[in-house]
């Protein structure tokens, strides 16, 4: 199985890169299964109907996200309404939505998986024994198994991919926007990034017009962010996954610069 997963979609910028970059992607790898995270896809926070409609149209197959995906009210209905989107699994049991599921169109045989991380972020259960506990209650016939590790620290996703590898087929690493290009296959077969990067403008920091996070850094004062549009990229992974062993063989980080 090929498995292409694009990182942290950020705004309209973002939206539209994907549209253009999918088709690229499509035509060099002929992937199985295309996977993004899209909690910063409206408006750079949070996501909207409207926002997962647009990526459904450029034909990504399911989404991730991370804490974000809670800053539009509107888009939190999303988690229960739709079966290829899912959010942090160690949130509170009562939160909507869930934090792993099935990913549609490869007939049961992969799993995503989403966590977030607790260093420099909100102190929710512990990652790691969340995650064993899902990898423990997946179906046996389940074979190729994502994570997407939605962290701060390079230093806790490191140790998710350590504490994962030879179970998870993959791990990906999000939420910093910055391709760290570290993509390798640990000893026990998993295929590993620390984060994959962004799908926005690169003219910006982080995807987010300069000048506003700038101002913030020197004023300590808030500002209102909003999404940058100048150099336009798409920052992906194309994966190859044995669907008897789950082993990976290939990771591969790439970057398409495109033109709106």
């Amino acid at each position: 199985m090929r498995v292409v997963f694009i990182g942290d979609v950020v705004g309209k910028t973002g939206r539209r890169a994907v549209a253009e970059a999918v088709t690229r992607i499509r035509g060099k790898f002929h992937p199985d299964v295309i996977l993004a995270n899209a909690e910063n896809s409206a408006g750079g926070f949070g996501i909207t109907g409207k926002s997962i409609d647009e990526l459904d149209r450029a034909r990504i197959d399911f989404y991730t996200t991370g804490n974000h995906v809670w800053d539009k009210p509107q888009g939190i209905a999303l988690l229960d309404e739709r079966d290829n989107i899912i959010r942090p699994a160690n949130y509170p049991g009562d939160t909507p939505g869930r934090g792993w599921a099935l990913v549609p169109g490869t007939d049961g045989a992969m799993a995503a998986i989403n966590i977030q991380g607790r260093v420099f972020m909100p102190p929710l259960d512990c990652p790691f024994r969340a995650v064993d506990a899902l990898m423990s209650a997946l179906p046996e016939s389940v074979r190729v198994i994502l994570v997407d590790v939605h962290a701060e620290a390079t230093s806790e996703k490191i140790a998710m991919g350590w504490h994962l590898d030879g179970r998870a087929s993959i791990v990906v690493g999000t939420h910093t926007h910055v391709p760290t290009r570290d993509g390798r296959i640990l000893p026990g077969g998993t295929a590993y990034v620390t984060d994959v990067g962004m799908t926005g403008a690169y003219d910006g920091i982080l995807g987010v017009r300069k000048n506003a996070v700038i101002g913030r850094f020197l004023n300590q004062r808030p500002v209102r962010f909003e999404t940058a549009k100048g150099d336009p990229r798409c920052d992906y992974v194309v994966v190859d996954v044995d669907t008897q062993t789950g082993r990976a063989s290939r990771i591969e980080h790439h970057q398409e610069c495109v033109t709106l």
